[in-house]
């Protein structure tokens, strides 16, 4: 018996867990480093299904890697968003933005982003905290991060 409602796993080239009403931690890295400009529209893409389609709790888009926890909402189908579905497209749509703006043949981003279902409190305060601190390490980085809610202590 599964410890998650509609608990379920598919494999790309990762295995990819998915359930029902659970946080998730998501990370995706680069091909290459993110300008600030780069980093900015990523920002701004990755916030914009917020609310909607997912309720972000942390967000992080460094020079080498993005990272996000958030949880998944019901779709108009009553079946949850699939989260990949959410990541992949925004990726797939900053990247087409960035290979405009700087004449590249293909997009910074990787195919296939590591996601994992974070498993109890203290798991999402672990990766809450090293958010945060990759965020907070120098100040130019404080400006791609967003952050919804803070874990208890």
């Amino acid at each position: 018996m599964s410890k998650w409602k509609n608990f379920s796993i598919w494999r790309g080239r990762l295995p990819h867990w998915r359930a029902d009403e659970v946080s998730y931690y998501v990370t995706f890295r680069y091909r290459r480093d993110l300008t600030p400009v780069e980093r900015r529209l990523l920002v701004r893409g990755l916030l914009k299904p917020e609310g909607r389609r997912f309720d972000l709790h942390a967000l992080f888009v460094g020079r080498e890697n993005t990272e996000l926890i958030f949880q998944v909402k019901d779709a108009p189908t009553g079946r949850p968003y699939e989260l990949s579905e959410i990541i992949e497209k925004t990726k797939l749509k900053v990247g087409r933005n960035i290979v405009k703006i700087t004449g590249e043949r293909m997009p910074p981003f990787y195919g296939e982003s590591f996601d994992r279902i974070i498993r109890d409190e203290a798991e999402y305060q672990e990766r809450w905290q090293a958010i945060f601190d990759a965020a907070t390490e120098t100040d130019e980085d404080e400006e791609f991060l967003y952050l919804c809610e803070q874990p208890d202590a």
